[in-house]
């Protein structure tokens, strides 16, 4: 990439505040500023073509370039740019509840609209309070989710999250969010404490389970209101249940009635392989939060999806949910994600998903043989790979390497190699994979190539 700055790259670093960045980076680099998109690749404002691994942000399930969604917007645009759905609705938003009531499972058929992902754990959050204090249980408010795990910016979501050095700069938060160990299997003795529990998925998934009841013991299970999980945590690194976990999770929070919350943000809408990632594995929640991947990206919407139970106090005499957003179900969004849905089912996208899940993981465990690369995990298009100093020991990258290897160097040789992804270290070091839903074995290889070219490199810096 040139180290000249146009006028243009010169703008972006005066006036535009990119999100999570490091903005000293750019003080005398250029920003790299993404023009175009089409299929699996994205194209700088120079026409460079880089491999879209990332789907955006876990978002572009559909690919970059499809004109009928643009369409939607445009149609919808002209028809009714807005309307609120604070005591009203619009045609759109009624038809895309209803469309995603009958995806998800059980009796979750109630839909409520937000512009993200963050707003939707926020609302989560929000509503199980309440339904606490309106069925008489107004104790109940704390909420438990799991170490590394990320659910938001929002002051609630933030507290949700289990990333110390994101809340940080933020507290006091929200009181009343409390962590439990996750589930990386990798890390599963050290998490632990059992030597034995690293080599037994489902005997380490019942203990990670088991320590939610724990939690929610140790709190008093009146004071508790809702457990919060990702059905593949993000991150630390695209962490799988184990075998049995949601089923057990499901068992204790219907022992001390507290709600079982599945923040699919990522991992619904054919990530994993289905409408919504709680069928990949087998449970069903009270509530499902969403959002990213309903429009592929192509116009900003989330939704908390709530079953009839909790729902059922809030329809009754005079009570209301003392909540929303301005932008919540925007006729234009609620277009775009309809016309995104017709595509998944036409082509038939999370079924591509399922079909090919196994050529992906196999064709990134190829990277086994790198010293460097100490565990691939993750399911259907979502993978991550951790990096380690030593394969035998699984001894992480220090905080230095981490600086040097992984931001100084290895963030911008995959996208100067032409590849797109995520390198992170909020928990231990690894490359995150998620590549547009269209994605198949050519793309899958490039990735692979890409990958192992800058490991090699990256191997011989530590």
């Amino acid at each position: 990439m040139s180290t000249s700055r146009s006028a243009d790259q010169s703008s972006a670093y005066d006036h535009l505040w990119m999100h999570f960045t490091r903005m000293s980076s750019y003080r005398d680099a250029p920003v790299p500023t993404i023009a175009r998109g089409e299929g699996v690749y994205i194209y700088d404002v120079n026409g460079r073509r880089y491999l879209d691994g990332l789907a955006g942000l876990f978002v572009v399930q559909a690919g970059h370039g499809r004109a009928e969604l643009a369409e939607a917007a445009y149609k919808q645009a002209q028809e009714l740019a807005f309307f609120p759905i604070w005591s009203y609705a619009h045609p759109k938003a009624v038809e895309l509840a209803e469309r995603l009531a009958n995806y998800a499972p059980g009796d979750l058929n109630k839909v409520f609209f937000t512009t993200g992902g963050g707003e939707a754990v926020e609302t989560a959050w929000k509503l199980a309070k309440q339904y606490f204090k309106l069925t008489g249980k107004p104790t109940k408010y704390k909420v438990i989710s799991r170490a590394v795990a990320y659910h938001g910016t929002p002051q609630g979501a933030l507290s949700i999250t289990g990333l110390p050095a994101l809340k940080a700069p933020f507290e006091p938060l929200v009181p009343g969010a409390h962590k439990v160990p996750n589930t990386n299997f990798y890390r599963a003795a050290e998490i632990s404490g059992f030597e034995a529990l690293g080599k037994d998925p489902e005997a380490f998934g019942r203990w990670a389970a088991d320590q939610i009841e724990q939690q929610i013991l140790f709190e008093g299970p009146d004071t508790v209101a809702a457990v919060f999980l990702e059905p593949v945590q993000n991150a630390g690194g695209c962490f799988p249940p184990p075998p049995g976990y949601f089923q057990r999770v499901r068992e204790i929070c219907d022992k001390y009635d507290v709600l079982l919350v599945s923040d699919e943000v990522i991992c619904a809408f054919g990530r994993l392989g289905t409408m919504f990632a709680c069928d990949k594995f087998g449970y069903v929640p009270d509530m499902i939060t969403c959002a990213k991947g309903m429009t592929s990206g192509y116009s900003p919407i989330g939704a908390c999806v709530i079953s009839d139970r909790l729902a059922a106090p809030f329809y009754e005499a005079d009570n209301t949910f003392l909540h929303g957003y301005t932008f919540g179900g925007h006729p234009v969004s609620a277009a775009v994600a309809l016309a995104n849905l017709d595509i998944f089912e036409r082509e038939g996208l999370p079924k591509h998903v399922l079909d090919s899940e196994g050529a992906f993981r196999r064709t990134l465990e190829k990277l086994h043989d790198l010293p460097i690369v100490g565990d691939v995990r993750g399911n259907g298009f979502f993978y991550g790979i951790e990096l380690v100093k030593d394969k035998t020991t699984r001894e992480t990258l220090s905080g230095e390497e981490c600086e040097r290897v992984l931001y100084g160097f290895l963030s911008k040789a995959l996208f100067e190699n032409g590849l797109y992804c995520r390198a992170d270290d909020r928990g231990d070091p690894v490359v995150q994979l998620s590549p547009p839903l269209i994605a198949d074995q050519a793309v899958f290889d490039e990735i692979e190539q890409i990958l192992r070219s800058v490991l090699t490199e990256a191997w011989s810096l530590l």
